[in-house]
């Protein structure tokens, strides 16, 4: 056994990891993959040639570079069941303010919690992909990456439809109450995955070092979201809502892409 570290310059969430999981899993003799994204390394254990691997993630097009490759006594691999405890909650929390604030934002009207909306939904396609395909088939994962990515353009571009819609017709404000009270839940929400996936002792792993990433991200969003619903107020005008669904909505889209690169 092997075990070579390669950098990835460009890798900094679970779509790039996903995308280098299925890459190397067309290779024969890989054992396992440990990631540290936050120094975008990782570490291949291997009993194939270190050349073909580098080769493989070169493709990629993500900034490779092999650090090292050396003998290794290790060869078992054990699973950190709470990892994927902590991931699941995170996912079902993510899923469940995806419902909570697309039904609010209709009711309100405001772009900006739907806009939200569509990325905790996002999130949580990124969470499904990583849990729901671990033990199915290269195909099988391939083609639940597609199916959520396109899913989640399609959804972005009427949510852009929307917001172009808005910005041309004469719609009535939105409910900046409901925008700041829900986005405030959802902050709070944030703040709760944040705190347990630090807490957590596999706080290192790549998956929980991916999510504090998501989450954090989210946070941003919603104080993002909470501001608008001010200016809404103040300015009395449906603008900055409306802003703030374009900004999210194109992050929406550009998560869907990384997802779409996993099942290329």
């Amino acid at each position: 056994m092997e075990k070579s570290i390669f950098e990835i310059s460009k890798m900094d969430c679970p779509s790039e990891e996903n995308l280098i999981r299925m890459k190397l899993e067309e290779l024969e003799g890989i054992q396992h993959l440990d990631f540290d994204i936050p120094n975008r390394k990782v570490a291949v254990f291997h009993r194939s040639s270190s050349d073909e691997i580098e080769a493989s993630l070169l493709q990629l097009n993500l900034g490779t570079q092999k650090l090292s490759t050396e003998a290794t006594q290790q060869t078992e691999f054990t699973e950190q069941t709470q990892q994927r405890k902590l991931l699941w909650s995170v996912l079902i929390i993510n899923f469940a303010f995806f419902g909570i604030e697309m039904a609010t934002g209709l009711i309100s009207k405001s772009m900006g919690l739907v806009a939200d909306s569509l990325d905790m939904l996002a999130d949580s396609f990124v969470y499904g992909i990583s849990l729901l395909a671990v033990g199915k088939s290269l195909t099988r994962k391939k083609r639940i990456a597609r199916l959520a990515g396109y899913f989640q353009i399609v959804l972005a571009v009427i949510g852009f439809a929307e917001v172009l819609r808005r910005f041309l017709g004469s719609e009535t404000l939105p409910d900046f109450n409901i925008m700041i009270v829900v986005s405030i839940f959802a902050l709070i929400a944030n703040g709760v995955c944040l705190y347990l996936l630090q807490k957590s002792k596999s706080k290192k792993e790549a998956h929980m070092q991916a999510s504090m990433i998501f989450t954090s991200n989210d946070i941003i969003i919603n104080l993002g979201v909470i501001a608008a619903g001010l200016l809404v107020n103040w300015l009395d005008s449906s603008t900055p809502d409306l802003v703030i669904g374009s900004i999210v909505f194109g992050l929406v889209i550009q998560g869907a892409v990384r997802i779409l690169k996993i099942g290329k």
